[in-house]
């Protein structure tokens, strides 16, 4: 074998195996791949339906007076006191945010626009809690502002398989409606931190003490 034939042949070999290592490192993750599609897929629903159950009894509170809920009457007198006006109707959308934005969530249906109504309603009560800080223990913004972060990465990447939108084709999951929807959160919780404090200004400069709480 001449020197022109070995050296080129050491080239090859190089190659070869060059080209061998670039195979295994592309094959890599999915060879030590712990979590199969269908483990995720389950995981994701599991998470899905334990947050629209939470909703779910949240909402049925302020809504029907369950699970020791003051109703729509206790949870109005509470708005008001917090500032949302007028305070019957801000208490039925809180209620809708969190029941309705559950039961939809639970079921895979209309995910972006009911992770949305969910994460606004929880982004609102954070605000509200905010002043306490960050724990719970203290009253702070640590509760409602988990639930609203996890309702969002549902707006974001969607119900998974198991779910009535992978059922209907998506119809109500666009990736459309998913951007739509998160963009749509953080504009509406300002919103309403907005009327919050403007409600809550008016009050110090003018006190309306003894009036009966607001029904329209």
């Amino acid at each position: 074998m001449t020197g022109s034939s070995r050296r080129r042949r050491i080239v090859l070999d190089k190659e070869r195996r060059a080209a061998q290592r670039h195979g295994q490192s592309k094959e890599d993750p999915m060879r030590h791949a712990t979590t199969s599609p269908e483990a995720a897929a389950a995981a994701q629903t599991l998470f899905r339906v334990a947050l629209g159950g939470v909703l779910i009894a949240h909402g049925s509170q302020k809504l029907f007076g369950w699970f020791g809920g003051g109703g729509i009457e206790g949870t109005s007198k509470g708005m008001h006191a917090m500032g949302f006006r007028p305070a019957k109707p801000s208490a039925i959308l809180a209620g809708v945010g969190e029941a309705g934005a559950g039961v939809a969530l639970a079921l895979g249906l209309a995910t972006p626009a009911a992770g949305a109504a969910a994460a606004t309603t929880m982004g609102v009560a954070a605000s509200v809690h905010a002043p306490n800080g960050f724990f719970a223990t203290e009253g702070g913004l640590e509760y409602p502002a988990v639930l609203g972060l996890a309702a969002a990465s549902f707006t974001i990447g969607g119900p998974g398989p198991f779910s009535l939108d992978s059922l209907t084709g998506h119809v109500l999951d666009r990736p459309w409606m998913r951007a739509a929807a998160l963009a749509v959160i953080p504009a509406a919780i300002g919103i309403q931190i907005y009327r919050r404090r403007k409600a809550l200004a008016n009050d110090t400069v003018a006190p309306d003490s003894g009036s009966p709480v607001e029904e329209g």
